[in-house]
């Protein structure tokens, strides 16, 4: 079974519409009706380790604070070298906590 690639219509569609989102709150209450529990917590956890990641942490150090696994850890780290989502997004964080 081959997967359909993410920018598809649907994709398209559920990007534009979290792009709508105004605050966190939204967010909140959006994620937890299109997600379950567990895939909330997944991707939550993901994104905790690209952040400590970034600072410049350890696999072992990371495994102990977030119970990822080193197959997520790693996957994650081949994301964050290779990718461009998770840098997208930590750039931006940082540019506004430099702001504040």
């Amino acid at each position: 079974m081959t997967q359909k690639p993410l920018n598809d219509q649907a994709c398209r569609a559920l990007f534009e519409a979290i792009l709508k989102l105004e605050n966190q709150d939204e967010c909140r209450v959006f994620f937890e009706d299109i997600c379950t529990i567990k895939e909330l917590q997944d991707l939550s956890q993901r994104y905790l380790v690209a952040q400590m990641l970034n600072e410049g942490k350890n696999y072992q150090e990371i495994c102990r604070a977030t119970g990822a696994s080193t197959a997520t850890i790693c996957r994650v780290n081949k994301c964050l070298t290779y990718g461009e989502g998770y840098r997208i997004v930590l750039d931006k964080t940082a540019a506004d906590q430099q702001g504040e």
